[in-house]
């Protein structure tokens, strides 16, 4: 997602450069040692240089660091990285996706409150949602989340928050995030969007009126299937009154290994998304093709439910697939156990193309009714496409769903 300068650029201001330089640039803290990478600091503590210092640093008057659980210099240049990739004031880095998830939502959220989401869902989203928050007594609805309509009906006195996926997972279903927020705005509730299927490369959720943005950065963002992490991207108030305390009291932080391996992700994102989504486009229309795929949904393809809306808000059709082949589970089974390049994995947004099988995994928690309801057939497979060649995924492909 490349933008214009803006008139006054200059080469000292991060906030001006191009998302690629500032993925590159962004946030950098050297030592005194001058090193080109950055540094990893494997510290749980810091020491000060007297006791009158420690407690200015205790009392915020003094802005060096503490412990590592409320933050830390690798993590730090991540967090500031990240910040200024998605036009973010704050940023806080976590252990995991669901864990930026979690902080996002219930550091805002008190007993009494409800929560509006969009029933397309990551499988531990939902349950956060449906099943946790619940059990400290805040309510929760779920709404078809492609509706307006149906998001401002569920809206009770007491609503403050709504929360959806776009694309959500798997069926790649989208939600209007200027029209949610719109809505949102009306009553005062805030709009905290999870954008790990697009990734801040096609969709910058804030630019249309979301209030946070939640990341796995075990995705896209490592995008080499290394090591877990997430973040929470939003503006300076909702940081110091919600999120700040609740981060640093309950601890879900993200260890400076993962963050040091993560900054390095970021200088290749804007390449490898670019060519992930470009094969991605070409293998979607290959599926849409094929005799045995009796629906393909990609966010890239005219034929997708909300092209329109898909235009609108993203600048890419991204790198993620759903697919529903001829014969159920069983003919699912087949395609997958029959691939060869493409490999079964959970996990998405790798460099490595993966499938799996949403109805037995992702989401094997839902009823039928559930996911029948969502459009999460026993045929549909999630494929997230790798960096390998198109042809030769093409291949593996047309191999497997031989076997249907």
């Amino acid at each position: 997602m490349t933008k214009t300068n803006k008139t006054g650029w200059t080469p000292g201001n991060p906030v001006d450069w191009q998302p690629e330089t500032q993925l590159v640039q962004g946030g950098i803290l050297r030592s005194n040692f001058g090193e080109t990478s950055e540094a990893i600091f494997l510290t749980q503590g810091f020491v000060y240089d007297s006791s009158e210092q420690a407690e200015a640093r205790f009392k915020n008057e003094d802005p060096g660091f503490q412990y590592s659980r409320f933050a830390n210099p690798t993590v730090s240049m991540f967090e500031d990285r990240m910040r200024l990739f998605e036009g973010a004031q704050e940023a806080r880095a976590t252990s995991t996706g669901m864990a930026a998830v979690t902080a996002a939502l219930l550091s805002y959220l008190s007993a009494g409150d409800h929560i509006i989401a969009a029933r397309a869902m990551f499988g531990s989203c939902r349950y956060v949602v449906e099943t946790l928050c619940p059990r400290f007594g805040i309510k929760a609805t779920l709404v078809d989340g492609r509706d307006l309509d149906a998001w401002r009906d569920a809206i009770q006195p007491n609503t403050k928050c709504f929360f959806f996926e776009t694309p959500a997972n798997p069926t790649l279903d989208l939600v209007d995030i200027a029209g949610v927020s719109k809505i949102a705005k009306e009553i005062g509730a805030k709009v905290v969007v999870d954008n790990v299927f697009a990734t801040p490369m096609l969709q910058r959720p804030l630019q249309h009126g979301a209030d946070v943005v939640v990341y796995s950065a075990t995705k896209h963002i490592d995008g080499q299937g290394r090591c877990l992490g997430g973040v929470v991207l939003c503006d300076s108030e909702f940081l110091t009154k919600h999120l700040q305390d609740f981060f640093r009291q309950t601890g879900p932080s993200l260890s400076p290994f993962n963050a040091w391996v993560m900054l390095k992700s970021l200088e290749t994102m804007p390449l490898r998304i670019k060519a992930q989504s470009a094969t991605a486009a070409t293998l979607a229309d290959y599926l849409a093709g094929h005799k045995n795929v009796q629906r393909v949904v990609y966010c890239g393809r005219p034929d997708h439910p909300q092209a329109a809306l898909a235009k609108k808000q993203m600048t890419g059709g991204g790198q993620m697939i759903a697919f529903e082949v001829v014969g159920g589970k069983e003919a699912a089974f087949r395609v997958q156990n029959a691939l060869q390049l493409i490999r079964i994995s959970n996990n998405l947004g790798d460099a490595k193309s993966l499938v799996t099988h949403p109805t037995t995994t992702t989401h094997f928690r839902l009823t039928q009714e559930q996911r029948l309801e969502l459009g999460i057939n026993d045929g549909l497979i999630r494929l997230s496409v790798g960096l390998e060649a198109a042809v030769d995924l093409q291949a593996d492909l047309d191999r497997a769903l031989a076997k249907v």
